[in-house]
């Protein structure tokens, strides 16, 4: 069997097994403790304008829907940002992009030490997003599939008045089981792709991702968005994923069955999304190969990042609306 990036999160049958989410705080509008305070006694931590800190990297998917939903509400005098360098060594994830290697807020040089701060013991991988805690600099939630949704209802009283509602509470069935299956199958479904350490595992996930993806088409085929007329969340969630498919997954994760610029519906999906505002200005592709290409080195040994694709094509016209 072939060695795993990461060991930790590799079954005995070479399948990759994402780690559950560390820290899982929430920020909401029924918290019981007084402002600057801790969480109540049942997790809560209290609604405040410009008291937490999102930690996010422009390479990774996760990080990146957090950053778009925050725009999209217009939170973002709410919720101050900080952003992590793409390359990740084993000291995990730094703040070398700012002034001397530290947060200029949190005053630390690795996320690590904000994770460590809230639990001494902690030994998993540290992840992005991260929402931290400014006044004791511990972190709040990586629980990033929980974030954006709280995002757009415990933060309701601070959005932009003007804000979309990216979850609707009459669409919430449904769209909480289509993000379930491309969770599943296309957001996840390329790193099992791509972590693979077995030929059955990998095979598994491949076709589970492009049977999805042509299912998704096929869905789009006939609407603008995933569930109708109006972007929620679901799309924001695809979106990341489809964006880095050509620069990153199709190659890096042998996602390649076919490139996203060979799929008609969801090529011209992704570039519908890419030109409306609050999407592509958050796209950063020299950050996304350099992470990928850069820190994945059972999977890219030379840490060699390729010069393509052309990204010219995602300004090109869509005929989506």
């Amino acid at each position: 069997m072939a060695r795993a990036q990461f060991s930790a999160e590799t079954s005995s049958g070479g399948a990759f097994v994402r780690q559950p989410n560390r820290f899982t705080g929430r920020v909401t509008a029924d918290s019981t403790s007084p402002p600057g305070g801790g969480p109540d006694e049942q997790g809560r931590w209290p609604l405040e304008a410009a008291r937490y800190r999102l930690i996010w990297c422009r390479a990774c998917p996760w990080a990146h829907r957090a950053r778009i939903v925050r725009g999209l509400l217009g939170l973002d005098d709410a919720i101050s940002l900080g952003t992590v360098d793409p390359i990740r060594d084993e000291r995990g994830w730094a703040f070398a992009l700012d002034p001397d290697g530290f947060d200029p807020v949190l005053g630390v040089n690795f996320l690590s030490e904000a994770y460590l701060a809230s639990d001494p013991d902690y030994t998993g991988r540290v992840t992005v997003p991260a929402l931290v805690d400014t006044l004791t600099g511990r972190v709040v939630t990586n629980d990033y599939p929980q974030l954006t949704l709280d995002f757009s209802t415990e933060w309701r009283r601070l959005h932009a008045p003007d804000a979309p509602d990216l979850y609707p509470v009459a669409l919430r069935p449904e769209m909480d089981a289509l993000m379930a299956e491309i969770h599943a199958d296309v957001n996840n479904g390329v790193y099992r792709c791509g972590f693979a350490t077995s030929q059955e595992a990998y095979d598994e996930a491949f076709r589970a991702l492009f049977a999805r993806l042509d299912a998704l088409s096929e869905r789009l085929a006939g609407q603008r968005y995933l569930l109708g007329d109006s972007i929620t969340e679901a799309d924001v969630r695809l979106f990341t994923t489809l964006v880095r498919f050509d620069a990153a997954y199709h190659g890096h994760f042998k996602c390649n069955r076919n490139k996203l610029t060979e799929m008609p519906v969801l090529w011209a999906y992704a570039r519908d999304l890419f030109q409306t505002p609050g999407f592509g200005e958050t796209v950063d592709f020299d950050h996304i190969k350099r992470h990928y290409y850069g820190t994945h080195r059972q999977i890219n040994p030379s840490g060699i990042v390729p010069l393509g694709p052309d990204e010219a094509g995602w300004s090109t016209p869509h005929g989506r609306g």
